[in-house]
């Protein structure tokens, strides 16, 4: 009979112990992260794996307030259809923060600086971002749709007919594009430009930018898990965690050697 008591006792302690573990480590739920990940170094794939600055920038977040973490995988402009009719909690794709978004979404603080940059083919005629709306020139542009490059190149050229845009699901499209001679050059944030220059001999970046932007998160316009957002984005990057995240996927000496505003 001891046995049997002290059988179950140890049971109970047990499952109490059981108890308690999934107690401290049940979520709030899962967030879901919409974005294209074919913008490297914020989000690629690795393998099967979505990877990149954003990716983990997004987990940290979801790990400190306490909610599980999932990304799906869209076409890019798709990304705030999907955060508007709530098939995604957020989107987070290295998205510049504009006045016409800002018409559609409400956005994080800011978590990073991007640069527009322009790639040409060694040996091209555009010397210059200027050179883009040279009169007379009519060069085409390839650009990823519904990107600030695309917005850029439509509003600064395309509108006041100085160039033609070409409009590409991803960038490597627009890229393969340019080697093919279909564009004359393409317009990109200066990160993934990089990575698509090394993989691509006989490309080279401007050394001007084309413009300089703010990255942040969007949310469905008045989704209170914006806020929640907003203070784990700043506490995270108060203690380093976002600031060393950046600095492994674009080291300090990296930065410094970006193309220049005009």
């Amino acid at each position: 009979m001891k046995k049997l008591i002290a059988f179950v006792l140890s049971l109970m302690l047990v499952l109490t112990a059981v108890a308690a573990l999934a107690e401290t480590t049940e979520t709030k739920g899962t967030l879901v992260m919409a974005t294209n990940a074919s913008f490297p170094p914020y989000e690629y794939y690795d393998g099967e794996t979505i990877v990149g600055i954003d990716a983990e920038i997004a987990a940290a977040i979801a790990a400190y307030l306490g909610y599980d973490f999932r990304i799906d995988d869209m076409e890019f402009d798709s990304i705030i259809p999907a955060v508007d009719s709530g098939k995604a909690d957020f989107g987070l794709a290295g998205m510049t923060v504009t006045e016409e978004r800002m018409l559609q979404v409400d956005f994080s603080d800011s978590y990073a600086t991007g640069v527009q940059v322009v790639i040409v083919k060694e040996g091209s005629p555009i010397a210059s971002v200027d050179d883009l709306s040279a009169e007379g020139a009519n060069y085409t542009i390839g650009v990823q749709l519904s990107t600030t490059g695309d917005l850029y190149c439509t509003w600064d050229l395309e509108d006041y007919g100085l160039a033609t845009v070409n409009r590409y699901p991803n960038g490597n499209e627009a890229v393969q594009a340019l080697l093919t001679g279909k564009v004359d050059c393409v317009v990109i944030d200066n990160e993934p430009a990089k990575a698509y220059v090394a993989a691509n001999p006989g490309l080279k970046i401007l050394e001007t930018a084309y413009a300089i932007e703010d990255y942040a998160a969007c949310f469905k316009k008045g989704n209170p898990l914006r806020d929640e957002f907003n203070t784990a984005l700043n506490a995270l990057i108060e203690d380093g965690t976002i600031p060393a995240i950046i600095e492994k996927y674009i080291p300090s000496e990296q930065k410094a050697e970006e193309p220049a505003a005009e």
